[in-house]
């Protein structure tokens, strides 16, 4: 890794030279180059988002350099297992679209906690708020910029403080002038690069590999299925199929970052397509991401797994193209560090800051705060990217993404009750999100610290126990609001619940070839 910034040629730095000054001529562009009227909304790009922007904005969100590493190492590892994880979501994707962004829209909201608390009480959105602003600053940027710093530190050789700064100040500029629409606009470029540069890597892989038969032919054969038996320890087929679910709906449909680009959505039908437009960018994900794992596999069968991807492009880019794996990376990195700001910015000033505090403030007020808390939400990441750094012999990314499978089940519960259940009360959600996620979290410290799971082999697989703690919350939401009298007779009754808006029939026939496709591709990818 040290070695591409070793290998740099003057004209690679000139590539992201260029890369870097088109970036912040777009965010310009977005943020001062057009008429604003004095009411616009920061956080929800005005609602002005049309079908591309929604699905290149969640992408970017979901694609970070961490991803691009982990998926060539799962890749060079497993073969095609992993690409579940990117091809299943399809179904929860489909969710957002038909079942929650009608809701959504529909109750005209700006954040999901705002959202729950139409629907179950002021006592709802303020627990889910300080749920949501925890897990973003956490899970999405402190962990976000601690392994983005890792790789600027091996690709460019800055100092970890250095990387981290570099990285937060550009993202933090563009939230602050322009909120999701700078964050929408220059989400489709970045991301139209990735896929360039991606599919680069892959062709030049395949031709000196001797094609893709050859590959095929080199490989074992349950590389190419996505399906595997239960006694992979890695990526056996039932949990997959039970406990992903649980991680779907809390990731596409109910996360914050994740949705709120389909919050700023022009009208429903753009919201529909852009979340149907997701799905098809998610099928990119295999042979963008797992397939130079694969190809890695081949090539280069002494490789450390987790630098395969880096071993591709160190070994395949010509001088000169080496730059573009540093484009990629920035672009990905302010992406997602970008849409976690303005979510936490969003969160902060609509469901506490105007809700608590200040009721009557003008829009030039929210404007000013979300602003202002953006900056502070970048100094914490920052801060706890910092930190983090500093605690050696700790496999801290795994072990957190691991602890985000326990905070999972709860808001999976909540959401799934809240929409799709009328007698769900107030008090059974307020259980679930408190008493529920303390339950979750003891699970997850016995589970990865007390007893750890590579000692004690009494634990089920991480995914299958992430299921039978939604099963638990489930059945403890049910319990209560049926026994709960006294709250179901105070009950909200939202207007989204009486007329939501129907899907139009272009959204529909998207969705149907795409579901289409998905069957056809995991038919293809199992047997071999």
């Amino acid at each position: 890794m040290k070695a591409i910034y070793n290998l740099l040629q003057p004209v690679d730095f000139v590539i992201v030279a260029i890369y870097l000054a088109i970036l912040i001529g777009i965010g310009i562009w977005v943020s001062f180059g057009q008429k604003k009227n004095k009411d616009q909304n920061l956080f929800l790009a005005d609602k002005s988002l049309g079908w591309a922007s929604i699905g290149f904005t969640m992408w970017g969100t979901n694609v970070g350099p961490s991803m691009l590493v982990a998926s060539a190492s799962a890749g060079y590892l497993s073969g095609m297992a992993s690409g579940n994880f990117a091809w299943y979501a399809f179904i929860f994707i489909l969710m957002l679209a038909v079942v929650f962004a009608p809701r959504y829209l529909g109750a005209n909201v700006s954040t999901l906690p705002e959202f729950l608390g139409k629907r179950f009480g002021e006592n709802t959105r303020n627990i889910l708020a300080w749920y949501t602003l925890i897990t973003i600053l956490i899970s999405w940027l402190s962990l976000g910029l601690f392994a983005g710093g890792v790789l600027i530190r091996q690709l460019l050789g800055f100092d970890m403080w250095l990387s981290v700064i570099v990285m937060v100040v550009v993202s933090t500029l563009f939230v602050i002038a322009g909120g999701l629409k700078t964050i929408a606009y220059t989400s489709v470029f970045q991301m139209l690069l990735l896929i360039a540069v991606s599919l680069l890597l892959v062709i030049l892989g395949v031709s000196r590999a001797g094609g893709l038969h050859a590959i095929y032919e080199k490989t074992p054969p349950h590389f190419w299925n996505l399906f595997q038996p239960n006694s992979d320890t890695s990526f056996p087929w039932l949990p997959i199929l039970l406990g992903y679910p649980v991680m779907g709906v809390w990731f596409f449909c109910t996360e914050q970052s994740m949705v709120q680009s389909v919050l700023g959505a022009k009208n429903l039908k753009q919201g529909q397509l852009g979340a149907n437009f997701i799905g098809w960018l998610k099928i990119l994900d295999v042979p963008l991401f797992i397939l130079p794992g694969i190809i890695c596999y081949v090539l280069y069968p002494h490789t450390d797994a987790n630098e395969a991807y880096l071993t591709m492009v160190t070994n395949l880019f010509p001088a000169g193209l080496k730059g573009l794996i540093i484009v990629v990376l920035v672009a990905c990195l302010i992406s997602t560090i970008g849409a976690s700001l303005n979510s936490v910015s969003t969160v902060f000033t609509m469901d506490i800051y105007v809700k608590k505090y200040n009721a009557q403030a003008t829009n030039q007020e929210i404007i000013r705060v979300g602003r202002i808390i953006t900056v502070a939400g970048a100094i914490i990441s920052v801060a706890v990217a910092l930190a983090i750094d500093m605690i050696k012999g700790l496999d801290l990314f795994n072990v957190f993404q691991s602890v985000l499978g326990f905070l999972a089940p709860p808001m999976t519960v909540a959401f799934l009750f809240g929409v799709l259940w009328k007698k769900t009360t107030p008090r059974a959600i307020n259980c679930v999100l408190t008493i529920g996620t303390a339950f979750c979290l003891l699970a997850g410290i016995l589970y990865l610290w007390v007893y750890p799971s590579k000692t004690y082999t009494f634990w089920p697989h991480f995914m299958l126990l992430s299921f039978y703690l939604f099963l638990i919350l489930s059945a403890m939401t049910y319990v209560i609001s049926v026994t709960d009298k006294k709250g179901a007779m105070k009950l909200q009754q939202a207007t989204y619940f009486k007329s939501l808006a129907k899907p139009d029939k272009q959204v529909w026939v998207m969705w149907g070839i795409l579901v289409a496709v998905m069957l056809g591709l995991y038919i293809v990818f199992n047997g071999h």
